[in-house]
């Protein structure tokens, strides 16, 4: 039986839900359910605190799991990404007072309120800045007025609440993450089980990223059509009855969808229809 691990809260918790199911696979009904069983595809699901994911995958008690890369890299956990889910992305930046620190190297010899130690130190580390680096579980953008720290290094997005706390970004972002499926490092075959996972995750991504699109066009105009809707593979191309004129059929990318429709129209192509796609094998 394939044991899993999902986010059981945060803002990885639904996205991850949602994905699985869209892939087949049965979850929880009930946000109190820690446990799921899902006999159709002899799978269990376990929904454990996003921190811990990573901790539990690399010590062999689950066999994969959904996490972010963030909460990955700062366990220390012997897990591997095997799969980027697309989801869950965020940006960890610097910041302090304004003027207070100009670049990365500035902070040499101070204190960095994180609730990401691990990925800090390592960052740090690896560049041979020596700072002391003070673990938080929250609202560290508080630590620099209340004078724990000279400088935080947290996620964000739109720096808002930075802003609110008196402090600007400064320096490189540190790091980019979104949300993995993740198996422990000393795997060296993921099996037949964790093979469909995957094929159906990313079957679940593609279905996202596509839509699928059919078009008449006049069959002495098919050359040009076809190099404006590739497909994955080649489109599908059939005459129609009226002679002269054929349907096509092909997968084309969801945010060029209008803009393709528009190359197409002006080419000659008429009755253009798109459909969303569910579910896919490439």
């Amino acid at each position: 039986m394939l044991r899993i691990a999902v986010p059981n809260k945060g803002s990885l918790a639904e996205p991850a839900s949602q994905m699985l199911t869209e892939a087949g696979y049965r979850q929880r009904s009930d946000s109190r359910e820690l446990v799921v069983h899902d006999p159709e595809n002899d799978t269990e699901f376990f929904f454990l605190r996003p921190r811990d994911i990573a901790v539990y995958v690399g010590a062999g008690q689950l066999d994969v799991g959904i996490t972010g890369e963030d909460l990955l890299l700062d366990s220390g956990a012997k897990a591997d990404p095997i799969l980027p889910l697309g989801f869950g992305g965020s940006t960890f930046r610097w910041a302090a007072m304004p003027g207070a620190v100009a670049s990365v190297d500035d902070l040499a010899g101070k204190r960095i309120a994180t609730a990401y130690e691990g990925v800090v130190t390592s960052y740090l580390t690896g560049r041979g800045i020596a700072a002391e680096v003070i673990r938080l579980d929250g609202a560290v953008e508080t630590s620099v007025k209340l004078g724990v720290a000279d400088a935080i290094a947290d996620v964000v997005s739109t720096g808002t609440t930075l802003r609110n706390a008196g402090l600007e970004v400064f320096g490189e972002p540190l790091l980019t993450s979104e949300a993995v499926l993740i198996r422990r490092q000393d795997v060296e075959t993921s099996g037949a089980a964790v093979d469909q996972l995957v094929r159906r995750l990313h079957g679940v991504i593609i279905a996202r990223q596509y839509v699928l699109m059919d078009y008449d066009i006049p069959e002495g105009l098919v050359p040009q059509a076809v190099a404006i809707t590739p497909g994955i593979e080649s489109p599908t191309v059939s005459p129609l009855h009226e002679r002269g004129w054929c349907a096509v059929r092909s997968m084309v990318r969801r945010r060029e969808t209008n803009a393709i429709m528009d190359q197409l129209w002006d080419l000659g192509a008429r009755g253009i229809l798109v459909t969303a796609i569910n579910a896919c094998r490439l």
